[in-house]
């Protein structure tokens, strides 16, 4: 039975490009967006939960959010989760609503953003040159085991270069079109 399947390695490779995607979306442009608060975690009933599960996130207008907690006990908990998310942000508590009004992004704010979707950008082709590396070492196991023959491997390595190339090109655009987005908004 042979190790490689391309099947997983594709799949592995568009995860790598779509957890980068979802992590661009966390990241502040000049817009008001939901997913900005992803990423923060707050402390309650004992255990740290994503926002999320405490919380419903909202866009009112297009430079403010608006937590609603379920839980009024929570408020608190959810301010101080959102603070130490390090997003700039500053709750503002309206009974069990929390109001974060986005402030204007300076130039040195958006090249601080801009740096960290590059940063971004180079762990998800990390990521994909480490599906490779793992395609090709399992190519070339196969080729030892005299499941696939030699030019069977090089031609399967070459495939997956070719898969490898493109979902650097879509990361590479993800984070253009973000860098693009926090530079001009």
């Amino acid at each position: 039975m042979p190790k490689y399947e391309k099947a997983d390695v594709e799949r592995r490779m568009t995860g790598a490009v779509e957890s980068l995607k979802s992590d661009l979306g966390g990241l502040r442009t000049g817009r008001a967006n939901t997913a900005l608060l992803d990423p923060v975690v707050v402390e309650v009933y004992g255990s740290m939960m994503p926002i999320t599960q405490v919380a419903t996130v909202s866009a009112p207008e297009p430079r403010m959010l608006a937590v609603q907690v379920w839980d009024k006990a929570n408020v608190s908990a959810v301010e101080k989760g959102i603070s130490k998310a390090n997003l700039g942000l500053n709750p503002m508590s309206d009974g069990q609503t929390i109001r974060l009004p986005l402030p204007d992004l300076n130039e040195e704010r958006r090249k601080e953003l801009a740096k960290l979707a590059g940063d971004y950008g180079e762990k998800a082709k990390v990521a994909i040159r480490n599906v490779r590396r793992d395609a090709n070492d399992a190519l070339k196991e196969d080729e030892k085991k005299k499941e696939i023959s030699e030019d069977d491997r090089k031609r399967l390595e070459d495939e997956v270069q070719k898969l490898t190339d493109r979902h650097v090109a879509d990361t590479d655009t993800a984070v253009e079109k973000k860098v693009q987005e926090i530079l001009t908004q």
